[in-house]
C-alpha cells in the first residue's frame, strides 16, 4: 500500500532542477519516510488541474496505483492560479511552431510579453471556479474507482518569479475555491502558502533562479506540515 501523490513540478524540482522520483529529498518521498509508507508519485512541470484530469483518464499507470493507495494527496494547484495574459494554450504550443528560427523568435517574444502583462492580473491559467470544477471532476472518477480513498488537498504555494513579473494576484482566489470545494466534501487541507512564502522572503534561503521552485530545505518544510495531515488520514 502506498500514498498516491497528484502534482505538478513543486513535486520534485529544487533548487537546482528536477529530481528523480525516487529522490530522497523531495517533499513526497520526506512525507513517505516519515509515515512508512511507500509513494507514487505522478507529476509534470506545468500541471494544471485541467492536467491532472487528462492525467488520470488517460494514463494506465495511474489505473494501476489506485487500487493500491492508502491516501490519495491532490497536491496541483498552484499553476492554475498563475497569470496567463497570452493563452496558455499558445504557450503549450509553441513547441510545434516551424522552422526551429521561428519558434525561437515566437518563444522569445512570449518570454519579453509575458512578465510584462502579468501584472495584469487576468486571466489566469485557470480561472477559479473552473480550477474547483476539475477539482470535483478528478475527486469523482476517483471516488468511483475507490470510495474508500482518503483524500488531502494541498493548498497553492507562492512564488516570486522574474517570468511572471514577481506578481501572484490569482492565489487567493484560487485558494479560496480549492478551500470551499474542499470543505463542502468535507477533506482536510494542507496550507502550504506560509511555508513558501517566508522562504521566498528570506534572503538566506537558496531557493531555485527561476523563483518557482523551492529549495531542499523548503521541501522538509513541507514534508514537516503535511505529514501530520496525512498521517491523520491514515487513521494514526
Amino acid at each position: 500500500m502506498s500514498i498516491l501523490i497528484l502534482g505538478d513540478s513543486l513535486s520534485f524540482y529544487d533548487e537546482t532542477g528536477g529530481l528523480a522520483a525516487d529522490d530522497e529529498r523531495i517533499w513526497p518521498n520526506l512525507v513517505g519516510a516519515e509515515l512508512g509508507r511507500d509513494v507514487e508519485l505522478f507529476a509534470r512541470i506545468g500541471w494544471t488541474s485541467r492536467d491532472i484530469w487528462w492525467a488520470i483518464t488517460q494514463d494506465p499507470r495511474i489505473w494501476a496505483a489506485v487500487p493500491h493507495a492508502e491516501v490519495l494527496v491532490l497536491a496541483f494547484g498552484g499553476m492554475d492560479s498563475l497569470p496567463s495574459p497570452l493563452p496558455t494554450a499558445f504557450r503549450e504550443q509553441i513547441r510545434y511552431v516551424r522552422p526551429a528560427k521561428l519558434r525561437e523568435a515566437v518563444r522569445g517574444a512570449y518570454g519579453w510579453l509575458q512578465p510584462r502583462l502579468s501584472p495584469l492580473g487576468w486571466p489566469m491559467a485557470l480561472p477559479a471556479r473552473e480550477t474547483a470544477r476539475y477539482f470535483e471532476k478528478i475527486r469523482g472518477a476517483l471516488a468511483h474507482l475507490r470510495p474508500d480513498l482518503p483524500i488531502v488537498v494541498c493548498l497553492p504555494s507562492t512564488h516570486d518569479s522574474p517570468y511572471y513579473g514577481n506578481v501572484h494576484p490569482g492565489r487567493i482566489a484560487t485558494t479560496v475555491a480549492i478551500a470551499e470545494w474542499a470543505a463542502e466534501q468535507g477533506l482536510p487541507t494542507i496550507d502550504w502558502y506560509p511555508v513558501t512564502a517566508e522562504a521566498f522572503a528570506d534572503p538566506d534561503i537558496v531557493m531555485n533562479p527561476d523563483g518557482i521552485h523551492w529549495s531542499v530545505p523548503t521541501h522538509r518544510r513541507i514534508a514537516d506540515v503535511s505529514a501530520p495531515v496525512l498521517r491523520a488520514a491514515l487513521g494514526g
